[in-house]
């Protein structure tokens, strides 16, 4: 319990002193979001279904492609699968899911 909380002390100290490239990160992950939803938008149609299937698609895809990133890395130097896909999948998928409602979009 205690190293959990030493760990969000830092990790929030971290975030503080970086704030202004967390918000870059952040605009990114949106611009990305944005991207896919716009690709997308050529194969799904404009109906209730399309724009489900179009969102889904663009919430779910994005924190997948960020985790493969540092999956192939470790797969390439250690030859075994990464043990922590899912999680960072979910933190980039929660970070994003804020993002969007607090933007309203």
């Amino acid at each position: 319990m205690l190293k959990q909380m030493i760990a969000l002390i830092g990790l929030s100290a971290g975030i503080v002193l970086s704030m202004s490239y967390a918000q870059q990160g952040v605009q990114l992950l949106m611009n990305a979001h944005s991207y896919v939803t716009h690709l997308l938008m050529q194969l799904f149609s404009e109906g209730q279904a399309g724009n489900l299937a179009r969102g889904l698609l663009a919430l779910i895809s994005i924190p997948f492609l960020i985790a493969l990133v540092p999956t192939l890395i470790y797969w390439m130097l250690r030859r075994s699968f990464f043990p922590y896909f899912m999680e960072i999948v979910w933190a980039v998928w929660l970070v994003q899911v804020g993002a969007l409602v607090i933007s309203g979009g």
